[in-house]
């Protein structure tokens, strides 16, 4: 069988397999260097909860201490502030800017911060790149000007690596259904597009993976890209 024989390209099935669990090692090895700061971004249904959920069991595995949070929420005020700008009113889009700084502000001072300065890694589903793309691109506000608000409120704190989600809208939106009301309101095609912008203007640190490859496979890419640039 071709699987079980050796040749100059495949080598054996033994050395294939210490090669493996060599770069498996390397893996685990680089996450283990210093604690991390990662967030993941994507339209609803990208998958993006998943994925932190995967990463910080993985981080959790192999001895790290983890904190895994979320935006809007984290804190008390912040899901309070969550409750209002998914399930409430329509908003002007200052209006939402000013919340997300507001609970992100709390999430940090409360949360974030204090994990990272005891050496906990943190992972956090949506962060600034959410307000950046959600209303500074999609509702106009600008990048800049939405930037230097939330700039203050994290008092510049940003993640190591943003690792970004990207699914077309169309099949992300038959994931979730008819999604919170921000998204409600026709925005996912822009926001699709607002996130590629945002991979664009910050490729230092922000990763575009295609999240419609199956759960395992994504989450094995996420590693790899953490340990690459430990």
């Amino acid at each position: 069988m071709l699987g079980a024989r050796s040749n100059h390209l495949t080598g054996s099935p033994a050395r294939a397999s210490e090669r493996s669990a060599r770069r498996r090692a390397a893996v685990t090895a680089a996450l283990c260097l210093a604690a991390v700061f990662v967030t993941f971004e994507g339209i609803d249904g990208s998958g993006k909860t998943t994925q932190a959920r995967l990463l910080a069991e993985h981080l959790a595995g192999e001895g790290h201490d983890v904190v895994a949070t979320r935006e809007p929420g984290g804190t008390a005020l912040g899901e309070r502030v969550r409750e209002l700008l998914l399930a409430g009113e329509e908003m002007s889009p200052w209006a939402e800017a000013a919340l997300f700084a507001a609970a992100r502000a709390e999430l940090v001072a409360r949360v974030i911060r204090p994990a990272l300065e005891r050496g906990a890694d943190v992972v956090c589903d949506r962060y600034i790149d959410s307000s950046l793309a959600y209303q500074g691109i999609a509702r106009g506000l600008g990048v800049d000007a939405v930037l230097d608000l939330n700039r203050e409120a994290i008092g510049g704190l940003l993640p190591d690596r943003t690792i970004l989600l990207l699914v077309e809208p169309a099949r992300a939106a038959m994931r979730t259904g008819a999604g919170d009301r921000i998204e409600r309101d026709g925005l996912w095609t822009a926001l699709d597009l607002a996130y590629r912008e945002l991979a664009e203007l910050f490729p230092e640190r922000i990763v575009a993976l295609d999240g419609d490859r199956p759960p395992d496979v994504v989450a094995s890419l996420v590693r790899q890209e953490l340990a690459a640039h430990a």
